[in-house]
């Protein structure tokens, strides 16, 4: 994922580690509103498009509903320049009153205890769905609020395939497999793969932790105190086995090494492939120049061996948090409680379309929403998502979008990968000081 690269910058927690405890102070936290209710918060965001639409909507709707609160927005860079950004204001007490930040792991690395203001307990989560507190706490505290909406990663499929092939979506590896065959009997690509653009190669193994908790429940805190490893858990090896497999079977598209992402998913949108491991994210760019890619690609999660157990990864949204060292505390929790209520998420829905369902209670989904989003809604309403591996365990290699390239194009057996992937995170583990490394 473009997003999970960004996770071998948390090494850099431990070089700031030092800095973060010196905003162990309240200073500000406690500070009392101006007399008639006016303030003005800085809200800092990142500069993609996604992130800057959502935060205007969010700012605009919020100051129309209270007038007497201005917001000011504040970008930043995205990726490991943004991290360090991050990083350093909350270091140096300089910090925007509330500020969008990734939730799971990379959070973790920000030291949220002496950094940011504890809401656990407080009316600014009323809303929120308690799926989704595990990934803004840290020690049994919560520090955010969802951002945006939840992005699926598994398989998203051309819908007008199945019907002419008369396909049922599969909720077992073996029914998926026995699909593609179809598939491929009609002349058609069964599986789209682009691995010019590296970071898709790992859907495959990313998308199917849903599979590897629902068989080894405790494997995110074993893998994290390294006692467990991909290669020796026949669950978490699998994703590695599936990448093989699709290859050994000739499901692949032609020219599969030099394919981009934009060309999977056009080639999707225009049903000349079936499935493609994706993120519902890369659906919403494409809907102003394909608009078919909204109603005729769907979504599912990459099967397991248990129809009974079927269900999907999920990225979680990103965070909302309030820096401790705010000037204006009652300003900023009114602001994420407005984040955190169903009419934040209509006003979003006007200007930015959402790529899953929204982690608020009461939100719903627009009636024109992608049908991949809807899909997804399916499985949150049914309770059967998981989220990905690098939410709940800061353990992540930097090089495992090269071995799933290599597993994927026939070049690395799938064992071989496995092993190479759990060589690959020790650096980051150690650099990270955990416990067990």
């Amino acid at each position: 994922m473009k997003t999970s690269h960004r996770m071998t910058g948390a090494a850099l927690a431990v070089l700031a580690m030092a800095a973060l405890t010196s905003c162990g102070s309240d200073s500000g936290a406690g500070s009392e509103p101006a007399a008639d209710g006016s303030a003005t918060l800085k809200f800092l965001v990142d500069n993609s498009p996604g992130t800057t639409g959502t935060a205007k909507a969010l700012a605009d709707a919020f100051m129309q509903a209270n007038p007497k609160i201005k917001i000011e927005t504040e970008t930043r860079p995205g990726g490991s320049e943004g991290d360090n950004i991050v990083k350093t204001r909350l270091s140096t007490g300089d910090m925007s009153d509330v500020f969008w930040y990734n939730s799971g792991s990379l959070l973790q690395a920000l030291n949220p205890a002496q950094t940011m203001v504890d809401l656990t307990g407080d009316p600014v989560l009323a809303n929120v769905q308690k799926d989704f507190l595990p990934v803004v706490s840290q020690d049994g505290k919560v520090y955010g609020v969802p951002a945006g909406t939840l992005t699926g990663g598994g398989i998203l499929y051309n819908r007008k395939i199945y019907e002419q092939l008369k396909l049922e979506v599969p909720k077992t590896w073996a029914e998926f497999m026995a699909n593609n065959d179809k598939i491929k009997a009609a002349g058609i690509t069964p599986v789209i793969t682009t691995f010019k653009d590296t970071w898709t190669s790992q859907l495959f193994v990313l998308g199917d932790y849903y599979n590897v908790q629902a068989a080894v429940p405790s494997f995110a805190q074993d893998y994290t105190a390294n006692k467990v490893k991909f290669a020796s858990t026949p669950a978490a090896k699998a994703g590695f086995d599936h990448l093989a497999e699709v290859h050994a079977k000739g499901y692949l598209n032609e020219g599969f090494g030099s394919a981009t992402n934009d060309q999977g998913v056009k080639m999707l949108a225009e049903g000349k492939g079936a499935h493609y491991a994706m993120l519902s994210s890369a659906l919403p760019p494409v809907i102003a120049t394909l608009p078919q890619a909204a109603t005729d690609v769907g979504f599912f999660g990459i099967p397991g061996t248990d129809a009974a157990k079927n269900g999907a990864t999920v990225w979680e949204p990103p965070g909302i948090y309030i820096a401790k060292t705010t000037q204006n505390l009652e300003a900023a929790k009114k602001f994420l409680a407005f984040v955190a209520s169903p009419a934040s998420a209509e006003a979003v829905n006007k200007v930015v379309p959402p790529t899953g369902p929204y982690r608020i209670q009461g939100a719903k989904l627009p009636e024109d929403a992608i049908q991949a989003a809807k899909d997804l809604q399916a499985y949150v309403d049914s309770g059967t998502t998981a989220p990905a591996l690098e939410f709940v365990s800061p353990v992540k290699g930097p090089s495992l979008e090269q071995i799933t390239v290599a597993v994927g194009s026939g070049l690395t057996p799938p064992a071989e990968g496995a092993a190479q992937y759990d060589k690959d995170v020790e650096k980051q583990a150690k650099q990270l000081g955990l416990a067990g490394w």
